[in-house]
């Protein structure tokens, strides 16, 4: 059984088929897992980080109330058990258009932003998604750039 599988087992969520549901799931899952991981980098999540996160589901991912908390769950659990980003990076890499990439690291940075303080490592972990999933260096910078704008 395949990793997010036994995360949709564990939560009661149907199976992983080839339907798009799943895929979309999948994706959202892989997605909050990695702003999960940034907003965890600094060793504290804090009430900020988690209404941000909860905010940039439902308006980017286009869930409920209770399905962002289902998939905030669900993405703790997948993040604390990745021995690395690579499984979530690869999923969103075949899964996701250069759009949808784009965007994800736009939320990567509102995670980082998100508790009015940047840290060596959030910032680094945004980084290294960026270049898993094919965003050049510059476009990740005017992508924080964007953020930090939209946060002054």
């Amino acid at each position: 059984m395949a990793f997010i599988d036994q995360i949709k087992s564990l939560l009661g969520l149907k199976e992983a088929g080839k339907d798009d549901n799943a895929v979309s799931f999948d994706k959202k899952l892989a997605a909050a897992a990695l702003m999960v991981h940034v907003i965890a980098a600094d060793g504290i999540i804090t009430r900020d980080e988690e209404d941000r996160l909860s905010a940039v589901l439902k308006e980017h991912y286009t869930v409920s109330d209770a399905e962002a908390e289902t998939l905030f769950n669900a993405a703790k659990l997948a993040q604390n058990d990745a021995v690395d980003i690579y499984r979530f990076t690869s999923i969103l890499k075949s899964e996701m258009d250069e759009s949808e990439r784009l965007a994800l690291v736009e939320d990567l940075w509102e995670m980082v932003y998100a508790d009015g303080e940047v840290h060596e490592f959030e910032d680094n972990v945004v980084w290294r998604v960026a270049e898993l999933i094919g965003i050049q260096a510059r476009e990740r910078m005017v992508l924080k750039q964007r953020v930090l704008a939209r946060r002054s």
